[in-house]
């Protein structure tokens, strides 16, 4: 199955977390107002900052689709990862409105107690967003989705803070009414938290950052091939959820061209199907004399 394919799969998961979570924030938010419950409302928020993060992912994902153009010569797998940063400003955002009106409650001793019936709707929606979250994390893994992968973080993150919020709720029905707004100003840093997660990833990758010990593992790999005598250089980044790799091979100078060419075939060979790395810039080099 191709990159393309791959994200277009990938949408199933962007479209099952968008519905879940409209449903889930019109049900809270609702709720919320009927019952008082100032967790829940926050949770709502929350989740409606998730739909737009949602939609951002599936927007990326369906530009990541679009093949090479004459000013897109590795094509468009980046955009998922911009789909990802603009997620995060748009949860931090709502994290830190959370924290303000839950605070401001708690400072002004704002107190309600809230029914039952936001504490079971917190906690029904709590399995749902398990259950989303399990599903998208196999898909992302399935296609190798970065933003699919984020999106499965932020189900799990969500599915938590609706268990933080019943509890809130309950321990504000056994008397502890502060307990209900400090449960909300919680759940703004959970917000906050999950969205610094989702920005620190992708400004990683879109500043070329790439995980050094994957580098190693790619290097020992490399220099397990009988002929290639040294690895010289070797460095990589990121395109979208693909690596790409430029690698630097000392081999013994008296190869001809051809058996040199049957080296890098090896080594693309192997980075493909152990390593999962489509695209690999390998250059030869001969083994400098001082070196023997």
């Amino acid at each position: 199955m191709s990159q393309y394919e791959n994200y277009k799969k990938g949408e199933k998961g962007a479209w099952v977390s968008i519905i879940a979570y409209l449903t889930l924030a019109s049900a809270k938010l609702i709720v919320a107002t009927i019952g008082g419950s100032a967790a829940l409302r926050a949770d709502g928020l929350n989740n409606t900052t998730d739909v737009i993060a949602s939609i951002a992912v599936l927007i990326g994902l369906r530009i990541s689709r679009k093949p090479p153009d004459e000013d897109h010569h590795y094509g468009h797998f980046r955009a998922e990862t911009i789909a990802s940063l603009v997620a995060a400003f748009i949860m931090i955002s709502v994290g830190l409105q959370v924290i303000i009106g839950a605070f401001q409650s708690i400072i002004e001793t704002n107190y309600t107690q809230p029914s039952w019936l936001t504490a079971w709707t917190a906690l029904t929606a709590a399995f749902v967003m398990f259950g989303v979250y399990h599903y998208n994390l196999q898909l992302s893994k399935t296609v190798n989705s970065t933003s699919l992968y984020a999106a499965a973080q932020d189900n799990r993150a969500d599915a938590l803070v609706s268990i933080g919020a019943f509890i809130g709720i309950v321990g504000a029905q056994l008397g502890l009414y502060w307990l209900d707004p400090v449960t909300g100003l919680l759940v703004g840093f959970i917000i906050c938290k999950t969205a610094w997660d989702i920005f620190k990833n992708a400004s990683h990758t879109l500043t070329d950052g790439f995980d050094e010990e994957k580098l190693d593992v790619i290097r020992a790999s490399i220099i397990s091939d009988e002929e290639v005598l040294e690895v010289k250089d070797m460095k990589g980044r990121l395109h979208g959820n693909q690596a790409l790799i430029e690698i630097t091979i000392y081999v013994d100078p008296e190869l001809t061209v051809k058996q040199s060419h049957h080296i890098t075939d090896r080594i693309e060979d192997l980075l493909s199907k152990k390593h999962d790395v489509p695209h690999a810039h390998i250059h030869i080099e001969p083994f400098p004399s001082q070196k023997k």
